[in-house]
């Protein structure tokens, strides 16, 4: 089976959006976050006269340690921020120094999402001193463009704090500084985990915040009737209750899934030795049947998650998938069971940690389908931590005790803490009817009441709009992040006029900004085809579904999605821009550089070429005062056999020098000076003549690349006086270059010539001819130009038969 390839686009397009819906049921025999005895009593909790709490006071403490505020314009004020004091609060929990529950939350910590306990108590407490002015609150933006919260204490907390007992000083004291010192523990992140450790000294312990507690349960799959079209029920697992929602990703290859009719098991592991015997992989793998499913419109199967759980935790986990052409996929589960409690009684606290198993477990559902390349676009917006991307929670309930109206359920107390651990910071709550009860989170929605699952169409077409609002602002995130890349590129580009390895640092950057921001052109362009493709449905006949329907408010949650996807292709295409930018100023310093390098080579090449002249006038002139020590050396010797006689002695001259030289006293040295010019003129002309013949080259350089028989190249060198020969063995190559002087200068005008051949053996190929001739020594009337010496050595090697055709045959 096949799809077209607007569907394959589809798809790559849709691996961004993720949303959950869990079905819940929820009985009427428990407190939301509360149970019989944690009632609330201010009278009992109040200290002293601050007029808070015992918590409120240690936290407004724990707070006043690692903050300071600035005494003069000089000093600097010192905050701690919200993520740091959420990891003290929990460690304070954990020694028993605040009564506080906690649950765990997804937190964006580096670039990297990290599920960490975090008490919802506490966090209402510390908004709670905020809003009585007693801590100060600052909101700054991190390096991924996201609000980062501190808190300091303020001047009217300090005088509160004046009041505090110092017993209760002395409780936050113990767990806040290294045992038995003085010495304040902050927290410190390492990529995995929270630390605390001291910076007067080396202790450090780990933090448990970042642990999650699994707890056992059994889930049957669910997918929502809107969304089927015939087939097989889902399979219940209610039957395996005593062993112990609807998620949405928009992404999915359904030709893939298709594929599996028969059922089985499937894996994201790609298969690098597909024509091999066995391969190796972890045993947590996904078991896939098909429920029903049409030619490359929809699919829905169920997915069982075998992966291996801690001793003593079970966990029947299987999940309903439902995908379709429009690249939507919606994946739920229903809770049969959670620890001891059947089907109802289900605790938000438990349910809290369900969700971190049902968020991380869903990643590995939709990974496993999926291709490559649509991994690959979800790693470059959640920056290589696509598993942990933040989805979006929809729970369904049946019922909730107690049964409140939605403004109790919004009591900045108990109640909002508790719905808080499954929502994240909740927003508002709304009454549907006198019944049902919606709650909006950050992190997810909850709605229940009797008639919740009539409502299953809207909360679907709610979720596809949603779950594309949560993936654009992490693709904000992520354009604004590549603006800060072409930054820092600007800046190695402007090392380059001095840093050697900066020119190509940049061009690696560039390729790697570009391919960026191409795969961000694409995922804009499959966000728009998203939102032209889903439509918003009617709104319901009956006042409940039109009450759900206002509050859901999908039309304009459409309009405003659309301006967001032009904001941000406005974005990239200015960051597009300033690629282009950063790529001209490149190729300008590229360029800059070649002109600079060929100018500094050009420069070395002259002195090279003069230091080279001058050298070889100096071997010149060597040669002739060799020649002239060798001629003193010769007269030395016969001086020697001789002894004292000369030729002044002989009786043929004896009468001139008494005559002539002995009687002048000045003519002999005359004739000294007259015999020292003329054999000085003599060897100055002699060196003269030499340099001058031999800056008289004429160097050819031609560029064959022939096919050669290199046995007949092999016979007609070894008739030649080579000079030197190089060999350079390479992997596909062997390249031969073997310099040889002619041995017939009459054939060359008088001067024969140096000729180096360079070829490659292996391949039968003569890659190049170079010709040194020194038309000077040849005779004047048969001296040879550069196109006549070309002929020469080209019509040698012709009638050789050296040259081949194609097929192997001498050329004639």
């Amino acid at each position: 089976m096949t799809v077209t390839n607007s569907t394959v686009s589809w798809h790559v397009g849709s691996t961004m959006f993720d949303s959950a819906k869990i079905a819940m049921y929820l009985s009427k025999k428990e407190k939301v976050g509360l149970t019989d005895s944690e009632t609330i009593d201010e009278d009992d909790d109040s200290v002293g006269d601050t007029r808070l709490t015992d918590n409120q006071n240690r936290l407004l403490h724990l707070i006043n340690l690692h903050t300071a505020n600035a005494k003069n314009r000089e000093g600097s004020d010192r905050w701690i921020r919200k993520q740091a004091l959420q990891v003290l609060v929990y460690e304070g929990v954990i020694a028993e120094v605040f009564d506080y529950d906690y649950a765990p939350q997804s937190s964006l910590i580096d670039n990297r999402r990290v599920w960490v306990n975090v008490s919802q108590e506490g966090q209402s407490d510390v908004e709670f001193l905020r809003e009585d002015g007693l801590i100060n609150a600052l909101l700054v933006s991190s390096k991924a463009y996201k609000p980062v919260v501190m808190y300091q204490l303020s001047d009217k907390g300090e005088v509160l704090l004046q009041k505090m007992s110092r017993r209760e000083k002395e409780v936050v004291n113990a767990f806040a500084h290294k045992p038995e010192s003085r010495e304040l523990l902050k927290t410190s992140w390492d990529g995995e985990s929270y630390w605390l450790q001291s910076s007067a000294s080396d202790y450090k312990k780990r933090s448990t915040s970042t642990d999650i507690e699994d707890v056992s349960y059994v889930s049957s799959a669910y997918i929502p009737q809107c969304l089927r079209y015939g087939g097989r029920p889902t399979l219940s697992n209610a039957h395996r209750a005593q062993e112990s929602g609807i998620d949405n990703i928009r992404d999915n290859n359904l030709d893939e899934i298709i594929t599996l009719n028969s059922g089985g098991f499937i894996s994201n592991v790609i298969d690098g030795d597909a024509s091999g015997t066995t391969l190796e992989l972890s045993p947590e793998l996904t078991s896939v049947e098909v429920l029903d499913y049409t030619e490359t419109n929809h699919i829905n199967f169920e997915a069982e998650i075998r992966f291996r759980e801690d001793p003593g935790v079970v966990q029947v986990e299987t999940f309903g998938v439902s995908l379709n052409a429009e690249g939507v996929c919606f994946y739920g589960l229903q809770l049969e069971a959670v620890m001891n409690r059947i089907k109802d009684n289900i605790s938000l606290d438990h349910l809290s940690r369900i969700l971190v198993d049902a968020q991380e477990d869903s990643s590995s559902v939709v990974d496993s389908v999926i291709s490559e390349n649509q991994r690959g676009m979800l790693d470059l917006v959640f920056m290589g931590d696509a598993r942990n991307r933040n989805k979006f929670n929809l729970i369904i309930a049946n019922e909730i005790t107690p049964h409140l109206t939605a403004g109790e359920y919004m009591d900045k107390a108990e109640y909002e803490n508790e719905f808080q651990q499954v929502l994240g910071d909740t927003r508002a709550a709304y009454d549907i009817t006198e019944r049902d009860t919606l709650i909006f989170g950050s992190q997810g929605l909850l709605l229940c009441g009797p008639s919740s699952r009539n409502y299953e169409p809207l909360l679907c077409a709610y979720l596809q709009y949603v779950t594309i609002d949560i993936f654009l602002q992490n693709v904000f995130s992520r354009v604004w992040i590549l603006d800060d890349d072409l930054k820092a590129s600007y800046e190695v580009v402007d090392t380059i006029e001095y840093d050697n390895l900066a020119l190509g640092r940049s061009r690696n950057r560039i390729a790697s900004l570009s391919k960026q921001i191409i795969s961000l052109e694409q995922i804009l362009g499959y966000l728009e085809e998203a939102l032209s493709m889903m439509n918003v449905p009617l709104e319901p006949p009956e006042q409940e579904g039109r009450s759900l329907y206002k509050r859901l408010d999908l039309s304009a949650l459409k309009d405003q999605l659309k301006r967001r996807v032009k904001d941000v292709k406005k974005n990239l295409a200015g960051s597009q821009k300033q690629l282009e930018l950063l790529r001209q100023r490149v190729e300008i310093d590229s360029q800059n550089n070649i002109a600079s390098l060929s100018s500094e080579l050009e420069k070395n090449t002259k002195q090279l070429c003069v230091l080279q002249a001058s050298n070889g006038d100096t071997a010149r002139i060597l040669r002739t005062l060799q020649a002239v020590f060798a001629g003193m050396i010769a007269f030395d010797i016969l001086d020697r056999i001789t002894g004292d006689w000369t030729v002044v002695d002989s009786e043929w001259l004896s009468e001139f020098v008494d005559g002539v030289i002995k009687k002048h006293m000045l003519l002999w040295f005359v004739v000294s000076i007259v015999a020292w010019i003329v054999v000085a003129y003599f060897l100055d002309r002699k060196t003269f003549l030499e340099n001058w013949r031999s800056r008289g080259i004429t160097s050819l350089d031609i560029t064959l690349n022939r096919k050669i028989d290199v046995s007949k190249l092999i016979d007609h060198l070894a008739e030649k006086e080579k000079t030197s020969e190089e060999c350079m063995f390479m992997e596909n190559k062997q390249i031969v270059k073997v310099t040889y002087k002619d041995p017939t200068p009459a054939e060359w005008g008088g001067a024969a010539p140096f000729v180096t051949l360079e070829y490659d053996e292996k391949n039968n190929i003569l890659l190049n001819v170079v010709i040194q001739y020194n038309r000077r020594e040849a005779r004047k009337d048969s001296v040879f130009n550069a196109q006549e010496l070309k002929q020469k050595l080209l019509h040698e090697l012709s009638g050789r038969q050296i040259f081949v055709d194609e097929g192997g045959n001498s050329e004639k």
